[in-house]
């Protein structure tokens, strides 16, 4: 059952079921290379879990992309909570498997959670955040009007927080 529905793609809740298909951006060596590590299955299937819970506790969390043509699993996307600066804040992030990568699937998933954000949990401000090594996942967030807020450290790692607020979207 889809939750938000965009031209291409909808978004639908994570199942364990989806371990497979996740597995292949998350368990991926070149997609994860600014996360600690490539994911094992275990935890990928904690990552289900985890969203999941997150429907559970918040009414989001991050959920399956699919491309609408031929059901095919493109990776997740959606609104977690995140932990910046010691405030928890609604942050919209994404994983693509790397050969749907450069065809706006990733962009037109985020934007699509964006409007959720704002017009469905009624947020004021949405982030996102990112190695400052990961130029690609910073370019969807400027695509989506987001400007740089600060900048953090998590996982012994530089990132870059970006931020919108709601009614600043891009003409």
């Amino acid at each position: 059952m889809a939750v938000i529905e965009t031209p291409r793609l909808y978004l639908r809740e994570l199942v364990l079921d989806d371990k497979k298909d996740l597995m292949k951006v998350l368990s991926d060596e070149d997609s994860m290379r600014y996360y600690p590590h490539p994911f094992s299955e275990e935890e990928v299937e904690n990552w289900i879990r985890w969203n999941i819970d997150n429907y559970q506790t918040y009414k989001h969390g991050l959920w399956a992309v699919i491309r609408k043509e031929d059901e095919q699993f493109l990776g997740d996307c959606g609104i977690t909570m995140q932990c910046i600066d010691n405030e928890w804040v609604p942050e919209i992030g994404f994983h693509i498997i790397k050969q749907y990568c450069n065809y706006g699937y990733a962009t037109e998933a985020a934007a699509a959670c964006l409007d959720y954000a704002f017009d469905v949990c009624k947020y004021k401000e949405v982030f996102s955040y990112t190695s400052d090594r990961n130029l690609a996942s910073q370019q969807v967030a400027t695509k989506l009007g987001m400007e740089f807020y600060k900048n953090i450290e998590k996982n012994g790692e530089k990132q870059i927080v970006q931020k919108i607020s709601k009614g600043c979207f891009p003409c």
